[in-house]
């Protein structure tokens, strides 16, 4: 098998080839999403992302903690982060201000849009966890994928259902990118698989 380069090129975006190579599913049985709860910033978002959210809060505001509404009355519902990023606002330097907690860590938003009471799911940056998006000049976009302990039980469950990153990821790369984009990716996997890359 040939050596697959570290960067393949879609369109204008440049993927990480490990996002056609590693294996993953998430297991929420198993994290219990931490993701929503672990790490030092919210999750990325963009401007139109916070308009969606402010327009969702009436339908989520009662799944919400006191200090996660707390949070949100002082400083919205979303911050620029050290990076200069807008982020999400976090409860304690870490929680997602939207996380509600059942048998595990759930996204309020996603629950409002899963029981019809809102048209917004989630930040697109959430749905394609654990890849990471970062704009590159004017207009290419970079995708990494975030290799994080947290998400260990989903490698494990992606290799034992044969499952790659981008097909496990196929809904919210075709919500960021469009169906197009997603097309001329099979078809690149497709190509590397002929010329015994994949």
């Amino acid at each position: 098998m040939e050596k697959l380069p570290p960067i393949i090129q879609v369109g204008n975006v440049l993927l990480s080839s490990e996002i056609l190579t590693e294996k993953f599913c998430c297991d929420l049985s198993a994290c219990k999403g931490a993701c929503c709860v672990e790490g030092d910033a919210g999750a990325p978002v963009t401007l139109d992302e916070i308009a969606e959210i402010e327009g969702c809060l009436d339908a989520v505001w009662g799944d919400l903690s006191a200090s996660a509404q707390a949070v949100i009355d002082k400083q919205g519902v979303a911050y620029t982060d050290q990076e200069g990023d807008l982020v999400t606002s976090i409860v304690r330097g870490r929680d997602c201000v939207f996380t509600y907690y059942d048998s595990c860590c759930m996204c309020a938003l996603e629950k409002a849009y899963r029981a019809g009471k809102t048209r917004f799911c989630k930040p697109v940056s959430c749905a394609l966890y654990p890849i990471r998006a970062k704009k590159i000049g004017e207009d290419m976009t970079g995708l990494n994928y975030n290799r994080w302990e947290v998400c260990k039980a989903a490698v494990e469950k992606g290799k034992a259902l044969d499952l790659p990153l981008y097909q496990f990821l196929k809904a919210p790369l075709i919500r960021r990118f469009g169906e197009d984009w997603y097309q001329e990716l099979l078809d690149t996997v497709r190509e590397l698989k002929a010329q015994d890359y994949l």
